[in-house]
This record gives C-alpha cells, structure tokens and sequence, in this order.
C-alpha cells in the first residue's frame, strides 16, 4: 500500500484566532512571566523586579495570561493580604516549547546576527 503526504486540511491551519492566541502568549512580556512562573509562583513587586518591564505592561500581560487560562491570580490568606501569581496546568504544558525557543535562539543566535549584519551592509 502506498503512503501518501498528510492533506493540507489534516495540517493546522494558522487562521485568525490562532495568530490572536499566539500574539498574546508569545510576546516579550509573556514569555519572561510564563518562565518565571514555571519556576514558582510569584507576587507582582517579585515579577517586576525579575522582569524590566513597567507596571502597566506588567499588568496587561498578566491579565491576558489570566484570561487565555495561562495564568491564575490566587489570593494569599497572609497578613496583610496579598496576591500571587502561578502557573496553571493549560500554561504548564507550554514550557516545554518555551524552553525549546530559548534552545533554538542560544543556538542560532551567531548565524542570526551575522545575518542581520550582511542585511544592515547592504541596506
């Protein structure tokens, strides 16, 4: 029996919702929190000295993480009360890839800026 290629229609297909998620998951701010957070929970002041973003930004990532299921706000019963951020199962299954484009980029980091030098001599 002959094998044949995988249909495009059995490929995923990149379509609007899938660029909004990943937009929202894998930008610069998103990425720093989800890794700090695989590494343990966290409260707001700790990922904002961890990670040199400002506070709006700060807030904006987390609630987006929050609201896609990455990211869970837990109130901490400690005097005086605060918030903490962790990881959730649904953002934990992401580490993986995470890591993987931290490897690829370690990797690659030499050829990609030896091209961009090539490109940027020649512009």
């Amino acid at each position: 029996m002959q094998e044949t290629a995988p249909s495009t229609s059995d490929s995923p297909q990149i379509t609007a919702p899938h660029r909004e998620l990943l937009d929202q998951v894998l930008d610069k701010w998103s990425l720093q929190v989800l890794d700090r957070l695989c590494e343990r929970p966290s409260r707001f002041n700790e990922l904002r000295r961890a990670i040199p973003v400002t506070q709006k930004s700060l807030t904006a990532t987390l609630r987006r993480l929050e609201r896609n299921g990455m990211v869970e706000r837990v109130i901490v019963s400690s005097r005086p009360i605060a918030v903490e951020y962790r990881i959730t199962p649904l953002g934990t299954t992401l580490q993986d890839l995470i890591d993987a484009l931290l490897r690829w980029t370690t990797v690659n980091m030499a050829d990609v800026e030896r091209a961009r030098a090539r490109f940027d001599a020649e512009v």
